[in-house]
């Protein structure tokens, strides 16, 4: 059911009427990073789990966890609407918690991961945008 703030004179809600638009100004920067998040951590954990899952399972799960991640806040941000907006900040809050466990887990606990996960090292392999991208992701959804 779509998200709706207003009602006709009837007392009937309007079915697009409360719908917020998020991808406007630097959000539509946000979908487009989160889109592009999305194609490289899907392709990256696809690849390693039907190829060589047996070598590193805890990454390359914790690389598909990521890619549902930004699937799901991407979808959020294109849908628009209070309830988007507060489940995509819910999301953006717990794909920060993931980045900086997973960081911190990677930099003290190296040998845990054979190899690297999307946000190993702080997303280092994606150049910190997996710790940087939720935390702008977080303050553009407060603003709005």
């Amino acid at each position: 059911m779509p998200d709706s703030d207003t009602t006709d004179a009837t007392g009937a809600a309007t079915p697009t009427a409360g719908r917020g638009r998020l991808v406007s100004g630097p959000g539509l920067l946000l979908v487009w990073l989160y889109g592009v998040m999305v194609v490289g951590a899907v392709s990256r954990s696809a690849f390693q789990i039907s190829t060589e899952f047996d070598r590193a399972p805890l990454a390359y799960s914790l690389s598909a966890v990521a890619a549902l991640a930004y699937a799901f806040i991407t979808y959020s941000l294109v849908r628009g609407g209070e309830k988007a907006r507060k489940a995509a900040l819910i999301c953006c809050a717990a794909e920060l918690a993931g980045v900086l466990a997973v960081g911190t887990w990677t930099v003290v606990r190296p040998e845990s991961f054979p190899d690297t996960t999307v946000w190993s090292q702080f997303g280092m392999g994606y150049l910190f945008i997996p710790v940087i991208l939720p935390i702008t992701g977080m303050l553009w959804l407060r603003k709005r």
